[in-house]
């Protein structure tokens, strides 16, 4: 139980005894107090009692105002304890929390840091993977073009090689060419053999060699040529006929050629010998001149194409692969990168969570403080009211009990008139303190006040009597307004006097 109810209780009881001792008795008896420090005035007995009873109503006043300021005072403690309560518990909270996301907080901010950082890095990976995917992918597109130039290349050899291998082969399946025999005393002129070659043609072969093979169809008269030969190689005659043959013999290309010829024409002449000659054979076999070197180069030209093609491809190949797995990594590392973005995400939202929740649990205790201090501001307002309340009902006592200190004097000035002064003020007195009413059952324990006197210590007399001093008198009230309160004496005593 805190003090303020306490002091709730015991002035509450207090004031019942007072009522109730006022109730039962109806008077209220004050000790002579002939060292009192009170003026003693003469007056009339009604200006007494006027003066009795404004004094009276002040102290009545006071008395309420107490009441109401206690009261108050009581409700602004309970709250300003309430409002201490909370701050205290909000303190502990927000220490509570403070610890806990303290670490939070922490974690979450290094967790932060670390994803930022990872995050950092996968950004600078992936722009260099993207690069060097770029750059491969050129590397690919370049090579893709050099194999594709390379093919072109190569078609083109193949082409060329194959009109070489057709020239060749032509060439070597033999031509039909045009060829005369003349004089070779005079190339003018035609050889008297050249009646035995009528169709006045040659066909030519290329060898492998690169030399040409020379076929001369004989027409007639093969009983009569014997023997023909160039460079003193003799020419191979296949019969076609029984006068017909074909000459061949071997040569390097030319624009003609010198055959060594003998005939005997005896059988039909007999007187004539058998005559040898010469004769020019004008036949161009120049014409195969080159054949097998261009064909020979095309053939090269071609392997070199295909070599060429052949590496392209690889390198094609081989840079695809590159590109491909560059493709990859870039890949790799934007999912890389798209992860560390999801993770530095979630780690700045834990770490707002986390100083978010340690804001609020800031912001309670801060609240709390701010409800507090109110609560105490009006809790030094009540008691400064209590206070003045008081201090007034002290003044209002006072007042009071110099108007019951009034003496009363008659212009006789008897004995008997100071006994009736006396009977008179005690009447007022008490019929004051039946007067008297409580507001609230929370005030201030009054000041016991004395019922006046005369000059006459004797004149006083007492129907009966309240402990004397301050704190017998507070403790007696006391006592009997717990009596009273507990049996419910007051309630009934309210009736009756009512």
């Amino acid at each position: 139980m805190t003090s303020h109810v306490k002091n709730t209780l015991v002035t509450t009881a207090a004031i019942a005894g007072a009522l109730a001792a006022t109730t039962l008795f109806n008077t209220t008896t004050v000790k002579a107090d002939t060292t009192s420090s009170a003026p003693v005035t003469t007056t009339t007995s009604a200006t007494k009692d006027t003066a009795i009873a404004s004094a009276q109503a002040k102290v009545n006043s006071a008395s309420a105002a107490v009441v109401s300021a206690q009261a108050a005072y009581g409700s602004a403690s309970t709250a300003a304890s309430d409002a201490a309560a909370k701050t205290a518990a909000a303190s502990a909270s927000a220490a509570a929390t403070s610890a806990a996301t303290s670490s939070a907080v922490a974690n979450a901010q290094a967790a932060a840091d670390s994803a930022a950082t990872a995050k950092s890095t996968a950004d600078a990976n992936l722009a260099k993977a993207q690069s060097n995917a770029a750059a491969t992918s050129r590397a690919k597109s370049m090579t893709s073009a050099a194999v594709v130039s390379a093919q072109s290349a190569v078609a083109s050899a193949s082409a060329k090689a194959s009109d070489a291998d057709s020239a060749v082969a032509s060439a070597e399946a033999g031509q039909t060419v045009t060829a005369n025999l003349m004089k070779s005393s005079d190339p003018t002129q035609a050889s008297a053999a050249q009646q035995y070659f009528a169709t006045k043609t040659a066909i030519v072969k290329l060898l492998p060699s690169g030399q040409v093979q020379i076929t001369i169809p004989l027409t007639s008269g093969l009983e009569y040529l014997t023997e023909v030969s160039y460079n003193g190689v003799d020419a191979t005659f296949t019969k076609t006929g029984d006068h017909s043959a074909n000459i061949t013999f071997t040569a390097d290309p030319a624009t003609s050629y010198t055959l060594a010829m003998t005939m005997d024409i005896r059988s039909v002449m007999p007187l004539m010998p058998i005559m040898h000659e010469t004769a020019l054979l004008d036949v161009d076999t120049t014409i195969f001149n080159g054949l097998l070197a261009a064909k020979s180069a095309a053939d090269a030209a071609l392997t070199s194409a295909q070599a060429a093609l052949s590496t392209a491809e690889t390198n094609a190949a081989t840079v695809a692969q590159v590109a491909s797995n560059a493709a990859s990594a870039a890949t790799a590392a934007a999912t890389v990168a798209s992860d560390a973005a999801v993770v530095a995400t979630s780690a700045a939202t834990n770490l707002t969570s986390a100083q978010a929740a340690n804001s609020t649990a800031q912001a309670a205790l801060t609240s709390a403080q701010a409800v507090q201090s109110a609560a105490d501001a009006v809790l030094v307002t009540a008691k400064a009211n209590l206070d003045s309340a008081n201090a007034a009902l002290t003044s209002a006592q006072a007042e009071l009990k110099s108007a019951q200190n009034i003496v009363v004097v008659t212009p006789s000035s008897s004995a008997a008139s100071s006994a009736s002064s006396a009977a008179t003020a005690t009447s007022n007195v008490a019929s004051s303190a039946s007067t008297t009413t409580v507001t609230s059952a929370v005030v201030a324990i009054p000041a016991t006040t004395k019922k006046a006197t005369s000059s006459t210590p004797a004149s006083s007399t007492t129907a009966k009597t309240l402990p004397q001093t301050g704190n017998e008198n507070q403790s007696a009230l006391v006592a009997l307004g717990l009596a009273i309160l507990t049996l419910g004496i007051y309630p009934m005593m309210k009736r009756k006097h009512a």
